[in-house]
């Protein structure tokens, strides 16, 4: 007679010949004690980045078929989860450096990720987002929702770089992709340039028509606005996590202004350290300006302006500011997702700052 094991063996083969399987075996890899992201803390220099984004403006242009320039971060952790020729940066978002050189134009197309862009360097250009055109500057940080029309042209001087973030792999494995092109390479502009500045120039004062119409009222939050209310935040307490930090929201409805993606501009004076924590949903941060380190589950992640850096879903991490300036942090985030699910938590280190056990080098 048989083994109990060989009759498992038998049993588990006939299983697997049938598309099944025994939960038994399985369930400690699936419901873990706590969060197991795929996506691993790295941190991508600038110098390097910029530097392939700009030869790639040498080998490729953004006309229909090649649609962006973009060079995309890719998360070692999730890298053999994708199907090639794309990255995720974290396990729910897509981010990368997208160039448009003067003269350029990048055809007019929509899909059902929301998108984001935060402006690192150059002007000039604009992007035209549902008809209406929208100048672009240093530090601006811009919306494309999902579902509307948008394409970007450059009648400026110099190279335009800027930082997007997309749901991409979240919707992937959602399986709920859309995506089309406009049946002209560039959307015509229908509204006064600028139309969504001049109907929010005012902090928490909303147009009375807008009052049930709630989908993306404001397409770009200008950097001049968003320092100005770092600096009046400075004056007060800081957070003991986050120092001095802003969400960019959706002045209708004061929710996250990309719908699935959160994002944040924060501000650490010169030589504040913040306490760890962790949370469940991931995050993304690209260095603006300034100088200084982060420590993500006990590793030093030292960073300087133009940097990119993860934190993924519930890795303790705090951030220090070491340079004679202040610094300023740009970060996306899967908040909102988490929060609609019900499932954010967050948790304060327990002795407040971490032990540096390491410093990381990619």
């Amino acid at each position: 007679m048989s083994t109990i094991e060989e009759r498992l063996t038998e049993y588990y083969a006939r299983l697997r010949a049938r598309n099944l399987g025994p939960l038994w075996n399985s369930i400690g890899s699936i419901m873990t004690k706590e969060p197991k992201p795929h996506a691993v803390p790295y941190l991508w220099k600038w110098d390097e980045v910029a530097a392939f984004a700009m030869e790639s403006g040498e080998l490729v242009t953004p006309e229909r078929g090649g649609e962006r320039r973009v060079v995309f971060f890719s998360n070692p952790g999730c890298a053999h989860l994708e199907p090639s020729g794309w990255g995720s940066l974290t396990d729910t978002l897509y981010a990368g450096i997208q160039l448009l050189k003067p003269g350029e134009k990048a055809p007019s197309h929509r899909h059902n990720q929301s998108a984001i862009r935060f402006i690192v360097q150059g002007q000039g250009a604009y992007t035209i987002v549902e008809g209406e055109r929208v100048y672009m500057e240093e530090g601006d940080f811009l919306i494309t929702p999902a579902g509307l029309w948008h394409d970007h042209v450059h009648d400026g001087s110099e190279p335009m770089l800027w930082f997007d973030c997309l749901d991409i792999p979240m919707l992937y494995k959602l399986g709920a992709m859309f995506f089309e092109h406009y049946p002209e390479f560039n959307q015509p502009v229908t509204r006064p340039d600028n139309y969504s500045t001049l109907r929010y120039s005012a902090a928490g004062l909303r147009p009375i028509q807008d009052r049930h119409d709630h989908y993306a009222p404001q397409a770009v939050f200008k950097w001049r606005a968003t320092k100005a209310a770092l600096d009046n935040l400075s004056t007060l307490d800081a957070d003991p996590f986050d120092a001095y930090a802003v969400e960019y929201v959706n002045p209708a409805t004061g929710q996250a202004a990309g719908n699935t993606i959160g994002a944040m501009m924060q501000k650490l004076p010169s030589g504040h350290h913040t306490n760890a924590h962790r949370h469940v949903h991931s995050a993304i941060y690209h260095v603006f300006r300034g100088e200084g380190y982060s420590v993500i589950d006990g590793v030093k992640f030292e960073w300087k302006q133009g940097d990119t850096f993860c934190i993924p879903n519930w890795a303790w991490h705090e951030h220090v500011s070491t340079g004679a300036e202040d610094a300023f942090l740009f970060s996306t985030n899967d908040l909102p997702v988490m929060e609609a699910l019900h499932l954010e938590r967050a948790e304060a280190h327990p002795v407040g700052q971490q032990e540096v056990t390491g410093t990381f080098t990619a």
